[in-house]
């Protein structure tokens, strides 16, 4: 198994080790997890900024109501379900990266 922390930090390392002693056969295989950890931390990074995209929204839609500006809130209600749901996706392809990650 990989320790993906050195992956990130010494590819090229990496790289060297799994040439010297499987020919290059290995080096696809190297290549995929890491691009599949970029893929994952960047999927990773875009669900945190989401999910505080979606708290300040709720937060300004408490506000809105109490202000008794219905459709305002509702606009911003439509736009949290926006980012709810791209957020389910983004939290799947999160789960799936993690998985393949696993089995390489």
């Amino acid at each position: 198994m990989l320790d993906l922390k050195f992956v990130r930090e010494n590819p090229e390392i990496v790289k060297q080790n799994i040439k010297n002693k499987f020919q290059d056969s290995k080096l696809v295989l190297v290549d995929e997890v890491i691009e599949l950890d970029e893929q994952n931390r960047a999927a990773k990074q875009e669900g945190d900024a989401l999910r505080a995209e979606r708290n300040k929204l709720s937060k300004q839609i408490g506000a809105l109501m109490g202000q008794g500006k219905k459709e305002e809130a509702e606009e911003l209600k439509r736009l949290v379900t926006d980012a709810s749901d791209h957020l389910a996706e983004l939290e799947k392809k999160e789960s799936e990266l993690d998985e393949k990650i696993k089995r390489s």
